[in-house]
């Protein structure tokens, strides 16, 4: 059966929703602080327009996830596709762009791994970080187990470890972009230069 397309309507409250959403999350000091009355008020929809749409809050929130990394798994695909760099030194680059995404939208993110799930690392977006790197791994020598490696690496960028050293403990991004790249170091072995902060980790 042929999907009928979305009425324009209809999309352009699913647009106001989460561009709502996507606004009161960054400009909120707590990912517990914006709720589905704060995100209906502020796309002007009714509250029972988001459930019918999204679920729950976790559904409207993976939904805005979503908008927000198709550029950056664009840029992610691109970047692989093209010819040059280490597997050691496209790992590294794929952690720092997963860290500069959490660093931008941690209270996004931070609500995402607290949003009822069972398991954060259900979410659709882990499991598309968690693949993508894990397929870099197999390709760098001396790893043994490329699939606990990527789940051990990604847990060093969880959103609520980069929310406490950012706002709690006060630290830079680029000493915590800095500071990831030598425990990948550490890990893999040698160097493979500083992270550059590139259209992949900027989309």
């Amino acid at each position: 059966m042929t999907q009928r397309p979305e009425r324009a309507d209809a999309l352009r409250n699913r647009e106001a929703v989460l561009a709502a959403a996507d606004g009161l999350f960054a400009a909120s000091s707590s990912p517990h602080s914006v709720s589905m009355d704060d995100i209906a008020a502020a796309a002007g929809v009714g509250k029972g327009t988001l459930f019918r749409r999204f679920g729950d809050r976790a559904g409207l929130i993976a939904a805005v996830i979503a908008s927000r990394l198709e550029p950056l798994q664009q840029a992610v695909r691109e970047a692989q596709d093209a010819a040059g760099s280490s597997p050691h030194r496209r790992v590294r680059e794929l952690l720092d762009a997963s860290l500069s995404f959490k660093i931008d939208n941690r209270n996004l993110m931070s609500a995402a791994e607290d949003a009822g799930l069972s398991s954060p690392y259900q979410a659709e977006h882990y499991g598309w970080w968690h693949d993508t790197l894990r397929t870099e791994l197999a390709e760098v020598p001396g790893v043994h187990n490329a699939d606990f490696t990527a789940h051990a690496l990604l847990a060093a960028v969880r959103a609520d470890l980069v929310a406490h050293l950012i706002d709690h403990q006060k630290m830079t991004p680029d000493d915590l972009r800095a500071s990831l790249a030598a425990h990948v170091d550490s890990i893999l072995g040698g160097s493979s230069g500083t992270p550059r902060r590139r259209a992949l980790d900027e989309a």
